[in-house]
């Protein structure tokens, strides 16, 4: 697979979208979508195609500034290929949900979903610090741009918010990233940014806490998780849909693969350590993000909590340190990515038609849009933990993970799955059951292009619930590398 091949690709389709608003105004969402069809094909056959039991699925290597050891360094494992197949297919998800959201400026607007989406590939594949972080902050601006411009009433305040908190928390992670090419230096004498060399790096044990510190504060913020979390409700909720869907579905999976392979994976030991503060975060955002969720109004404020609990999980898989752990919290990502992504997909269709994201305005909406009832109802059952759905067969395995290392916090974070329960029913009753609102006549039910990507994210967690083998044995490459399995 040729990943600078497919970053070229998105960057140079982000351009053309943006000048062909010249010619149509509409030749941008064709552009668009066009592309991250290819790039979903393109990333499928590699990821299908390959033989059984690949475990690199690219290695790209160019020199780029050999005096500072800093080069284009890109490998693609079985964690990076699951990723890439699912920032390409919510791609296009992004697109066709805000495909009658946006008028004004849509060459530009598309042009930042398609740059967003290279940032994130770029951040799945870089296999040296300085690329890593150089992806990192690529995917910053456009996101912002798609707040502050397309967003709604409290957008400026919103993208400020997600701006500074994705900022500070990039700025720390780069002093870890320099602190840790120094420690190394000062210790063999190569000035190196890659992370296979770095992975066996002579660090002193108090100064290699701290570095893993650094790493684990950033990635936690993007997760985000408990108390660094305040930023996602504010930007998911002014957020346009497609703008919700890319921070939900991609963007927060960004910070749980940091996570893995970064702060876990350069600092083992200490990692280790620290594994039992790490996990009672985990749980406690599973409670607060639940307990938030349930007292919430606004249906997007009530997802983007449910996507704090939800992330919960991730930590409290990996920290877990055994395969059962580590594997539920790889599933989590994949299966919250299709959920979480069709919830926001039905906030924004919500909006679009009655103005409103307030669920005391909708009451009875089943009635009126019913195959729309139908989609919520099953992506809320997933997102709560239905057995036979993704979601389910990750958080149990992140709860049996957790188990066996710390029962007082599992059973904690347990009691966030009931919770769970309680707002996603509570989600249906107020918004496609109860007394239908009489100043609301009518709505457009979902149509061929809604309901066409809804099924496929359907069938996409029915396969992880039924089957999740093939996610499992892509990552146990990655679980021995990390020494979390022989």
């Amino acid at each position: 697979m040729n990943v600078i091949a497919l970053i070229s690709f998105l960057l140079a389709a982000g351009v053309l979208a943006w000048v062909s608003e010249r010619m149509h105004r509409n030749a941008p969402r064709w552009v668009s979508l066009v592309a991250f069809v290819v790039a979903t094909i393109w990333t499928g056959l590699e990821w299908v195609g390959a033989p059984a039991g690949t475990e690199e699925y690219a290695r790209q290597f160019v020199s780029w500034i050999p005096r500072f050891g800093i080069n284009v360094h890109l490998v693609v494992d079985g964690l990076s290929m699951m990723l890439l197949v699912l920032t390409a297919f919510l791609g296009v998800i992004a697109v066709v949900s805000s495909w009658n959201e946006t008028e004004h400026s849509q060459g530009f607007f598309q042009f930042n979903i398609l740059w967003v989406m290279a940032g994130v590939v770029g951040v799945f594949s870089a296999y040296d610090l300085f690329l890593f972080f150089f992806f990192w902050e690529v995917m910053l601006i456009p996101m912002y741009f798609l707040i502050a411009i397309w967003g709604h009433e409290k957008k400026a305040y919103a993208a400020m918010k997600f701006f500074l908190f994705t900022q500070i928390s990039g700025l720390l992670m780069l002093l870890a990233i320099l602190a840790l090419v120094y420690a190394n230096y000062a210790s063999s004498g190569v000035i190196t940014f890659d992370y296979e060399q770095l992975l066996g790096a002579n660090i002193d044990s108090t100064i290699s806490f701290w570095l893993m510190l650094g790493f684990f504060v950033a990635f936690i913020t993007k997760l985000p998780s408990f108390p660094v979390h305040t930023w996602l409700p504010d930007a998911h909720t002014q957020a346009p849909t497609a703008g919700s869907v890319i921070l939900a579905g991609i963007l927060l999976k960004t910070g749980g693969y940091g996570v893995i392979r970064f702060a876990v994976g350069l600092f083992p030991d200490a990692s280790r350590d620290f594994a039992t503060w790490a996990m009672l975060l985990g749980m406690i955002s599973i409670l607060y993000g639940g307990y938030m969720a349930y007292s919430q109004t606004d249906f997007k404020r009530l997802v983007a909590y449910s996507s704090i609990a939800h992330m919960g999980f991730i930590l409290l898989g990996v920290y877990a340190f055994n395969e059962a752990g580590m594997q539920g919290a790889i599933v989590t990502m994949i299966a919250h990515g299709f959920s979480t992504a069709a919830l926001f997909m039905m906030a924004g269709a919500i909006q679009q038609r009655l103005h409103t994201r307030e669920m005391s305005n909708m009451g009875g909406l089943w009635i009126r849009a019913p195959r729309m009832g139908v989609m919520t109802l099953f992506f809320v059952v997933a997102s709560v933990g239905m057995p036979g759905l993704g979601n389910f067969v990750g958080e149990f395995l992140a709860l049996l993970g957790a188990f066996k290392v710390h029962v007082p916090i599992t059973i904690g974070a347990a009691v966030g799955i009931v919770v769970a329960a309680v707002y996603g029913l509570s989600l249906m009753q107020r918004a496609f059951q109860g007394v239908p609102n009489p100043d609301v006549s009518s709505m457009e039910d979902f149509g061929i292009r809604e309901m066409s990507v809804m099924v496929i994210m359907m069938v996409g967690l029915i396969f992880i619930g039924i089957y999740p083998q093939p996610v499992l044995d892509m990552s146990v490459p990655l679980l021995e590398q990390l020494g979390v399995i022989e």
